[in-house]
């Protein structure tokens, strides 16, 4: 069993856990956890970062020379992983706003009741404050190629505190 599953270890992984981690869980807050994100949004990430129509500077060259078969097997990969919850302290009054906001902008209704992700949504639970705090506010301020205008139009109308709560709940939901 273990040679299989070295069998199935994707393309430069080594080069996607120095930031995502071995398993896709990110110790880094600037960087997105990929463990258990949908497989299909991973695919379409991955090909939108490799032709240049998702600018992410960290990520320039990373997939170059990449087939689309190597980014399905990369998907699977972080798709199939465990995602590890955060272990960060809690702010109850935060949290309590983040999830009355995130229910009354039904963000469940496309990332799922338990931000889990699905298809091409991503997973935002567990994830990063830091990380979705800039992820959220790039969607609201700065709206272009490979981003979902659903997003844009949904963030549009939120403040800065807004999106601080809606990050610190989404980040501590398990």
């Amino acid at each position: 069993m273990a040679a299989d599953v070295r069998a199935q270890q994707p393309p430069r992984l080594e080069l996607c856990a120095a930031c995502h981690g071995p398993q896709g869980n990110s110790q880094n807050p600037q960087f997105p956890s990929l463990a258990g994100q949908p497989k299909v949004f991973m695919e379409n990430q991955l090909v939108l970062i490799r032709e240049g129509l998702r600018d992410i500077p960290p990520m320039k060259g990373v997939l170059d020379g990449l087939t689309d078969a190597d980014l399905i097997v990369l998907a699977r990969y972080f798709s199939e992983q465990v995602p590890v919850p955060l272990a960060t302290p809690v702010d109850a009054e935060r949290f309590e706003r983040g999830k009355v906001l995130a229910r009354s902008m039904l963000c469940g209704t496309c990332h799922l009741p338990d931000y889990k992700g699905r298809e091409q949504m991503p997973r935002l639970a567990g994830q990063h404050e830091l990380f979705l705090r800039a992820v959220m506010e790039e969607y609201r301020d700065k709206p272009g190629p490979g981003r979902d205008t659903v997003m844009t139009n949904a963030l549009g109308g939120l403040n800065n505190q807004h999106l601080d709560d809606l990050a610190h709940f989404l980040s501590h939901v398990k």
